[in-house]
């Protein structure tokens, strides 16, 4: 959050060199990711970056608020990393061509 905003330790970085897409997970130490994805959203310099949440959680209610907040893309984590790598060049393929 604060690499994004440019707070903290990040304040004074340059705001425009933006992520070109965030992975997001739900279960976070501080926020959870559905507070995260909110502020992004809500910031006039962020609202636009593509947001990815990549989650273990396939709770109706984390995709619905998570929906309601404008994500993206909702994904569950892979069990596999031949799974990992589809979701990679998924990724890739729609948000980074």
């Amino acid at each position: 959050m604060e690499f994004l905003f440019g707070t903290g330790r990040y304040a004074g970085r340059d705001l425009t060199n933006k992520p070109a897409v965030i992975l997001l997970d739900l279960k976070l130490p501080l926020l959870n990711g559905v507070q995260v994805l909110k502020a992004i959203r809500e910031n006039v310099a962020t609202k636009d970056i593509p947001v990815i949440v990549l989650t273990s959680s396939m709770e109706p209610s984390d995709q619905r608020a998570c929906n309601h907040c404008g994500v993206n893309e909702y994904l569950q984590k892979p069990g596999s990393l031949s799974k990992f790598i589809e979701i990679v060049v998924h990724i890739k393929s729609v948000f980074l061509d």
